[in-house]
């Protein structure tokens, strides 16, 4: 029986370091013989994932024919299916979560899918809500002192064998040796059976374009010296790869894969910044090649613990800058989000992402990312749509969902209204879908009725056009077109400039400005027309503190631009950036001159085209000074 490590003195401990060898050869078996404490009706856990102990698997399968009424508990199927083969009713799997090699067993009833936060599964153990009679676990040899590491796969195994009335524990030279509380004691094992196999590996998925993409847009919401955590799949592997050219991220995960490897050869996971544990990757469990096996063997760098303490919420919110990336299956238009489930056929589980969505939003900084493609794979389908589909589950509620993307871009979801949510959902599904998306929106009175297609409701959103500059006496800045969520803000920012500044600032387009639609500024086509906004602050969360905007004349060769800067931040550059960003982004667009018009006594203005590096013509109209900016000329010297 294994022995409860909890309340040893320090004499016993001492004993039990110096004799471990004795009883680790009274302990050794092979595989049949350690198997014959296990009888019918038992519930035995079985190490999953990458620690699978795959011979100890094999020889439970083959003993069924003696057994009836088992119930195997695990976490993740990775290698071959196992227990779930159809007339096999001596055992039942019960897994927390699901994966390629059960999920049609589950699909037809002959497997089990416990829903759950995986960092609860552990208490489940402990207090005797689902209590173990036998653990199969899978560890490295004792090192001198008698221990024994889960290596790979702490994750729920080793709370299983803590608890656990009988555990067998499959010892593999392969397997290896984490630091961390990745520890077992021999004393604590029933039965040892040496045999050495290769560890279960499993590669990367393959990233298409819609991937990259997506992985491209996540990358513009990660800070450098962020903490990070990505889910499973190919999206959640093309978002860390898209971080190589960040600095000094950390790592603190429930799974870590060779995707975290990749960054750290690249250099962009130091850890040096961490909060929590700094200097170190903090997993629960590997999953990936031998490289990255053998990257974590005895590595200083990296600690592994129990799920229960790397999905913590309270822990992972020490981590100052947490982010979270999770795939999801569907959205609806009010922020719902579906991650487990195709309609009522379990596609995965819950996982971790509900207990790091938690983290990062108690972190500070913190950021909670939600990924998927825009479509399902033969593109008939939406994934964001009116309504989560029949018998879909909701992983993440609308309250908790706080950035969305697609490969059309970012929807900001905290702290907007429905109408807001499903503007913003909108814009970032596959264009072949937003018309009806709209329509939905309007039968189910998410947005109002009078809300028609505008000239952004097809349009692609430009990202070529964002862009971020650091200005001395502001800060970070950020600069990108206007969507249709920023209607509000457009209209805090107009109605926050002194009465004057609208009119000296915006003296072109914007004649009357209380009466303006501000409506059609932020809508626009992107093409014909287009509304830059800058944001001072940290992307996606600063203030709006300026705005330009061009309107292509019917000659297609010239723009009118006009621009204003909050009285806040004038004279720090703010504007001098943004025309420059424009008038460079326009020029590639085949784009001759800008034309704007500067009030008389606004004379200050000038310095602001006369900056950009291309000549400038003025010339005194009524009432007025018009500005041509050539951009096809180089800048006189």
């Amino acid at each position: 029986m294994a022995i409860d490590p909890v309340g040893l003195s320090p004499r016993s401990a001492s004993q039990i370091t110096r004799e471990w060898r004795p009883l680790y050869e009274q302990g050794k078996k092979d595989a049949h013989s350690a198997l014959d404490v296990v009888r019918s009706g038992h519930r035995v856990f079985m190490g999953s994932g990458g620690g699978e102990p795959q011979h100890l698997a094999k020889a439970l399968e083959e003993r069924l024919h003696r057994l009836s009424d088992l119930e195997i508990l695990h976490i993740l199927s990775v290698g071959s299916a196992r227990f779930t083969e159809a007339g096999v009713d001596q055992c039942r799997l019960k897994s927390f979560f699901v994966a390629s090699a059960n999920r049609e067993a589950v699909a037809e009833g002959r497997a089990d899918y416990t829903p759950i936060n995986i960092v609860d599964i552990p208490g489940l153990f402990r207090s005797g809500a689902l209590p173990i009679d036998v653990a199969l676990i899978q560890v490295s040899p004792p090192d001198d002192h008698g221990f024994c590491s889960c290596g790979i796969a702490v994750d729920i195994a080793k709370a299983a064998a803590e608890r656990a009335r009988h555990v067998i524990a499959q010892v593999n030279p392969r397997m290896p040796r984490t630091l961390g509380d990745s520890f077992i004691h021999v004393s604590h094992i029933d039965a040892f059976v040496e045999y050495e196999e290769p560890l279960l590996e499993v590669r990367l998925p393959i990233m298409n374009q819609i991937a990259l993409d997506i992985g491209s847009h996540v990358a513009g919401l990660v800070e450098d010296g962020s903490t990070i955590r990505a889910g499973v799949g190919s999206l959640s592997v093309a978002s860390l790869y898209a971080l190589e050219g960040k600095k000094d991220l950390g790592v603190h995960t429930d799974m870590l894969t060779d995707a975290y490897l990749h960054l750290v050869k690249k250099g962009a996971i130091t850890n040096a910044r961490k909060t929590l544990h700094p200097g170190k990757i903090i997993a629960s469990f590997c999953l990936g090649s031998r490289d990255l096996y053998d990257f974590v063997d005895n590595n200083p760098m990296v600690a592994l613990h129990p799920i229960d303490y790397t999905n913590d919420y309270s822990i992972i919110s020490e981590n100052d800058r947490m982010v979270t990336i999770n795939s999801a299956l569907e959205v609806d238009l009010s922020g719902q989000v579906c991650a487990d489930s195709l309609g009522y056929e379990i596609y995965s589980g819950v996982g971790g992402t509900i207990d790091f969505l938690r983290g990062a939003k108690g972190s500070r900084g913190g950021k909670s990312i939600m990924v998927l493609p825009s479509t399902t794979m033969d593109l008939t389908r939406s994934r964001i749509v009116p309504a989560l589909t029949e018998g879909a589950g909701v992983v993440t509620t609308r309250g908790g969902v706080e950035y969305v993307v697609t490969e059309y871009g970012v929807a900001a979801l905290q702290g907007k209204s429905i109408r807001e949510r499903a503007l913003a959902l909108i814009s970032i599904a596959h264009p072949d879908f937003r018309d009806e998306l709209l329509e939905a929106a309007r039968r189910i009175n998410y947005v109002g009725k009078d809300t028609g297609e505008s000239a952004a409701t097809r349009a692609i959103y430009p990202h070529d056009w964002e862009c971020c500059v650091e200005l001395p006496r502001v800060g970070n800045v950020f600069f990108r077109p206007s969507k249709s969520i920023d209607e509000r803000a457009v209209k805090e920012f107009f109605y926050s400039l002194p009465h004057t500044e609208a009119y000296l600032r915006f003296p072109s387009l914007l004649k009357v400005y209380p009466h303006y639609d501000v409506k059609a500024m932020v809508n626009t086509d992107y093409h014909r027309e287009m509304c830059i906004l800058g944001f001072a602050g940290e992307k996606g969360r600063g203030r709006l503190i300026a705005l330009a905007r061009y309107h292509l004349a019917d000659d297609a060769i010239s723009a009118e631009v006009d621009f204003a800067v909050h009285p806040d931040f004038a004279h720090g550059g703010v504007a001098t950036a943004m025309i420059r960003h424009l008038a460079q982004k326009v020029a590639l667009r085949g784009i001759k001159r800008i034309v704007s018009y500067i009030p008389l006594g606004n004379e200050q203005a000038f310095g602001v085209f006369q900056k950009l590096g291309y000549p400038v013509d003025k010339a005194r109209t009524a009432g007025a000074y018009e500005i041509r900016v050539l951009l096809d000329k180089p800048a006189a010297s």
